[in-house]
């Protein structure tokens, strides 16, 4: 059995990442690939203790350094204990976040810097990163408007932010995408469900089995 694929799916608020990620691993199983699914903050037990301490509590609970230092943490354990031995079990890893997402939520929306943070994922993970990133991409309002039905008038406390901040999550995720053409790629999330499964599976074609 040879190395196992991990791959990452990214996005804003409401791009349905979590529908994406458990219909794309039903069309991998399909074809023969052993598939893990996992997320992040969390995937791991000790990056899910520390996933609560993230999401839960107030807005002010954490500054944009100690919220990309808690994620770097999580990171760490969750690629040690999860993602690298599934790698090597041959399995092809799918994950609803990983790196990028810091990126553009505390580097670019936090103001702390893309590459800031990149460099703290140099030193917390070894600058480990995904086979390739698909960021899933939605106009801002359908995204939403998506967020508002998933979570009812709440939310948690990165989601609930408002909506300027989100636009900049935005422009980091295509900020990435530019500068590593080769492993992100933007795919478009509108439409039926089914359609933009296929439009992912397209975006790995060079990769799949």
């Amino acid at each position: 059995m040879g190395r196992g694929r991990f791959i990452s799916l990214e996005g804003g608020e409401g791009v349905g990442k979590s529908t994406q990620i458990a219909a794309l691993a039903e069309a991998l199983e399909g074809r023969g690939v052993r598939v893990v699914i996992t997320r992040e903050p969390g995937g791991s037990p000790g990056a899910e203790a520390v996933r609560r301490l993230l999401l839960e509590g107030e807005e002010t609970r954490w500054n944009s350094r100690a919220e990309a230092l808690l994620f770097a943490a999580a990171r760490a354990d969750h690629i040690e204990k999860t993602i690298q031995p599934a790698i090597e079990r041959g399995e092809w890893v799918l994950s609803d976040r990983f790196v990028d997402s810091s990126l553009a939520y505390q580097g670019e929306a936090g103001g702390l810097g893309i590459e800031a943070v990149r460099d703290l994922h140099r030193f917390g993970s070894l600058d480990f990163l995904p086979d390739r990133t698909l960021v899933l991409t939605l106009d801002e309002a359908e995204g939403a408007a998506r967020a508002r039905v998933r979570d009812g008038h709440g939310g948690d406390r990165i989601g609930s932010r408002p909506p300027s901040y989100h636009a900049a999550v935005d422009a980091g995720f295509r900020t990435v995408a530019a500068s590593e053409p080769d492993r992100v790629r933007l795919v478009d999330a509108s439409g039926p469900a089914a359609t933009v499964t296929a439009r992912l599976l397209y975006a790995l074609g060079d990769l799949l089995p």
